[in-house]
């Protein structure tokens, strides 16, 4: 009685059918290009691995080491390493320099040896002598000193041709002759003899 309801009540209604909308593919727009390089403030990052002197840090005296160094504080004395060095924007380094490779943003002020390259960036400054095997210098970067070019392979002596061994050849291979002139000051003559080979 309380809870009567009609037949038409109680059967269940079709759901009302979904508007269709009509979907279009989404339009890919181009990728904004980056901006120049030369507008982009340079972000120079400390190594992973190795050692960060920080920008309040101050050290006087001598630095050795096997690992790459990032200095943003300010050194004085002589740094040694066996790999990469690189001044930070705020570093200022007054030593003479001996490692691998050389990146200099901020200043050094001595004499800097350098195994493969050195690269004073944009708002870095170099005031000493420089020996190196490649360098590199940008547009806004100051330097004053000398430039000596060494070649990466001058301490390895390749052999132009292999030294057979005496016992390869049977026979003495220490004596060979060679012409040789010698020249009287006296008289200012000139003698010239062969020097013969000992049996």
């Amino acid at each position: 009685m309380w809870n009567k309801r009609t037949e038409e009540e109680m059967s269940p209604k079709p759901a009302a059918p979904r508007p269709v909308v009509a979907t279009t593919p989404p339009v890919q727009q181009p990728a904004p290009a980056p901006p120049p390089i030369a507008s982009q403030p340079q972000q120079v990052k400390a190594p992973s691995s190795g050692g960060t002197l920080g920008s309040t840090m101050t050290v006087k005296g001598e630095i050795y080491s096997r690992e790459e160094l990032f200095v943003d504080g300010e050194i004085q004395g002589s740094i040694e390493l066996q790999h990469r060095l690189t001044v930070g924007p705020n570093g200022k380094v007054r030593a003479n320099v001996k490692a691998k490779e050389v990146v200099v943003h901020g200043s050094i002020h001595g004499n800097v040896q350098s195994a493969e390259k050195i690269i004073i960036r944009e708002k870095g400054s170099l005031v000493g002598d420089i020996t190196t095997a490649g360098i590199v210098i940008e547009d806004g970067a100051y330097f004053k000193g000398s430039i000596d070019i060494v070649r990466a392979d001058a301490n390895k002596k390749p052999s132009s041709e292999p030294v057979p061994s005496a016992a390869d050849q049977g026979k003495r291979t220490d004596v060979t002759p060679r012409p040789s002139v010698e020249k009287n000051v006296a008289t200012g003559t000139e003698v010239h003899a062969t020097a013969g080979r000992h049996a």
